[in-house]
């Protein structure tokens, strides 16, 4: 009887790197560097971006807020943040439903910049 890994084609990879961005480090070194597929770099390469993309948003909008706060507009900011979370959650949820169906989607707006800018993963 084979190992069940070996009969895994990506999906599983897939589905971990979209938790968070230790569920992503997992997926890349522990599951995908000893049975790299297709599908499971398709799928690294578009959560990391999105990661990416998530946490720089988050660091800057720190930094933004902090000074906001003392200028004003604080709240016309907080909505805007907040829309831009609201967008990320979607992008992120279709990424995950296509990780779920082991299909190779482009997530919107990121997806073919994912693959272009991570085809080494």
């Amino acid at each position: 009887m084979e190992p069940l890994v070996n009969q895994d084609n990506g999906k599983t990879v897939g589905i971990v790197s979209y938790l968070t961005f230790i569920g992503w480090l997992i997926a890349y070194f522990g599951m995908h560097q000893s049975n790299k597929t297709s599908l499971g770099s398709y799928q690294l390469r578009q959560t990391l971006l999105l990661h990416i993309i998530s946490t720089g948003l988050w660091i800057l909008m720190t930094f933004v807020f902090g000074a906001m706060f003392f200028v004003g507009g604080f709240w016309a900011l907080y909505y805007l943040y907040r829309l831009l979370e609201l967008a990320l959650f979607v992008l992120w949820i279709i990424g995950l439903i296509g990780a779920i169906n082991a299909e190779e989607k482009p997530i919107p707006l990121i997806g073919k910049m994912a693959q272009g800018m991570f085809a080494g993963i």
